[in-house]
């Protein structure tokens, strides 16, 4: 089993570069345009604030990004329907879009950059029965709610074998129980997990246990950003503008204003 705890220490954001390796720097001052396409609907990530103005995770990132390439005259960032964003990239409507792709979308003429958001799954438990590290051991015998055939499920049963686990059909129900204290855990995707942590639903019943456990070979790799093809130096461009916002601490920092509960 190859769990990985979140990282310890003064970030909380995860830094998934290597500070050692060098990645080549691409110059894009002489590009006229740079358009990031985002979604509406996609809150923290990218969302319309009270005052009608496209905000998030995501619009700050794209902000950011620009700063960081000293393109920001180029610079520009638009919102379209989810199902719209893969046909804007590949007609040249956009250059990048931030929100991801719909699953199965044609990734002809497009490529991605590097993970820069993982994923990891989560446990959460009541405030008053929390488990410790090492769950493996930690878990046996416990009832354990997950979603019946997803990835999370596929993931318990095999690095957490001596669980005892319930399967459901709707998450609602899931967290209800655990609220309830029908069963002892959920395991889930973190960032979901977090946003019920916060919100009224679970009234402050419950908490992360344990650390974060990250398996891309399951859970995927993670958010990244789909590049048109068109212009080669791109994706390496954001890439080292990724890892260096990485290291002056800018990801962490938006991190910390958009998710008040973390999950890393």
């Amino acid at each position: 089993m190859a769990a990985a705890a979140a990282e310890t220490g003064p970030r909380s954001f995860p830094m998934v570069w290597d500070p050692h390796e060098r990645l080549p720097v691409v110059k894009l001052t002489d590009i006229q345009r740079v358009r990031f396409l985002v979604t509406l609907d996609y809150p923290p990530f990218s969302f319309l604030d009270s005052g009608g103005k496209l905000a998030g995770f995501h619009v700050d990132l794209a902000q950011s990004l620009c700063r960081e390439l000293d393109i920001l005259d180029a610079c520009q960032i638009q919102a379209l329907p989810w199902d719209e964003l893969a046909g804007a990239l590949r007609s040249g409507q956009a250059e990048a879009v931030l929100s991801g792709l719909p699953a199965g979308a044609d990734l002809s003429d497009i490529v991605l950059t590097r993970p820069y958001f993982p994923l990891p799954a989560r446990f959460v438990t009541r405030r008053k029965a929390p488990l410790e590290e090492p769950l493996t051991r930690s878990l046996a015998g416990h009832r354990t709610g997950v979603m019946a055939g997803s990835r999370h499920e596929a993931m318990l049963r095999a690095w957490f074998p001596e669980a005892q686990v319930v399967t459901y059909s709707r998450e609602d129900w899931m967290l209800s129980d655990v609220k309830e204290g029908k069963t002892d855990a959920a395991f889930s995707d973190g960032m979901r997990l977090s946003f019920w942590l916060g919100g009224k639903e679970a009234d402050a019943c419950c908490m992360f246990s344990g650390g974060a456990y990250y398996a891309p070979a399951l859970l995927g790799p993670g958010h990244r950003i789909a590049v048109t093809a068109k212009i080669a130096r791109l994706a390496p461009a954001l890439d080292q503008a990724l890892k260096q916002l990485a290291i002056k601490g800018v990801m962490e920092e938006l991190y910390l204003r958009y998710f008040p509960v973390g999950f890393f």
